[in-house]
């Protein structure tokens, strides 16, 4: 094995501060295995496993889900949660203060007809549904309004918000979130500061960490201690979350890179982590299955989802019950 490859998001993870601090070069350079970020390029080919079979894919649950659907040779080897900005957008002028005030309102969504699979549309319906959920409202409850999106339009979905052919629409997106402010455009309701994860879940906050099940079977042990890595890295960001959001950044745009940090092992200086890093632990707890669970019923429910996955049997804590005993085992020996 030469080559080991891995994906990472814009928002801080536990993958892309590993590989900012260099441990994913320490830990697999010694014997010789390069550790290399991979950005996609041929759409949806490297969810389906594609041409690497030694990649480690972290990704929102749509595109993962899409691909396990149509028989992809994934695992399911750890879950992990980014908070991210959710908004729901209306316009001057226009009452919706609270999900009831959305009751028979027009409310746009994206539509990617020339895609395998609509991840933004799949991403606006579960958060419009998300809002509508918390006001004790359905779907039902409004008229949903299809927002074609053209090869390269930016955010067409504000402006049909702009010319008032919808009266609100959904956000989750920073840059498109930013785009509305300079145009105008207030939030109606903050998705993001809700207590209840149900409210909050979708693509880009439960994230999926995914690998082929060839390199899992033959080399279990590069997954766990890819894994280990990643259970130092998110130890790291709760003692120092505030270097975990300049480090991101710094190096926000997936392109390998060492910085110097305070020592691996999380000291003093513990401080209330800023809003989106209050936890970048990976697991596969109940309550993130479950989650999981639920979100594979509602992509299947709307169509989104070619065939149901079993999220339960999908998963495959082999690695990660592994990276746990490798901690205990390198902290005993450190003692």
């Amino acid at each position: 094995m030469q080559e080991l490859w891995y994906t990472r998001a814009p928002e801080p993870t536990a993958t892309g501060i590993a590989a900012d601090l260099g441990w994913l070069d320490d830990e697999f350079a010694p014997e010789g295995i390069a550790v290399r970020p991979f950005r996609e390029t041929t759409g949806l080919d490297g969810h389906a496993g594609g041409p690497l079979r030694t990649l480690l894919h972290e990704s929102g649950n749509v595109p993962a889900l899409w691909a396990r659907s149509r028989g992809a040779s994934s695992r399911l080897v750890a879950l992990a949660w980014a908070e991210t900005p959710q908004v729901i957008l209306t316009r001057a002028h226009v009452t919706i203060r609270e999900p009831e005030d959305l009751r028979g309102r027009r409310l746009g969504l994206p539509l990617r007809p020339d895609v395998p699979v609509d991840v933004e549309r799949a991403t606006a319906l579960r958060g419009l549904r998300n809002a509508l959920w918390a006001g004790g409202l359905t779907l039902n409850d409004v008229h949903l309004i299809d927002v074609p999106v053209t090869p390269g339009a930016a955010a067409p979905e504000l402006d049909a918000l702009a010319r008032g052919e919808v009266d609100a629409v959904y956000v989750g997106n920073a840059a498109v979130l930013h785009a509305a402010e300079t145009r105008g455009l207030p939030v109606a309701i903050d998705l993001g500061v809700h207590p209840d994860k149900r409210v909050r879940v979708n693509d880009a906050t439960l994230r999926l960490i995914t690998v082929d099940q060839l390199l899992l079977d033959i080399r279990p042990d590069v997954v766990a201690r890819f894994l280990r890595v990643l259970l130092d890295a998110a130890d790291w960001a709760a003692a120092y979350p505030r270097q975990a959001v300049l480090l991101a950044g710094e190096n926000d745009d997936g392109a390998p890179g060492r910085r110097t940090p305070p020592q691996r092992t999380p000291g003093s200086g513990w401080d209330a982590p800023p809003p989106g890093l209050a936890d970048l632990r990976v697991d596969l707890s109940a309550e993130r299955l479950g989650l999981l669970a639920e979100q594979e019923r509602f992509l299947r429910s709307h169509g989104f989802l070619e065939s149901a996955v079993d999220v339960h049997g999908w998963a495959d804590d082999t690695a990660l019950a592994a990276a746990h005993a490798g901690r205990r085992s390198y902290q005993e020996q450190t003692v």
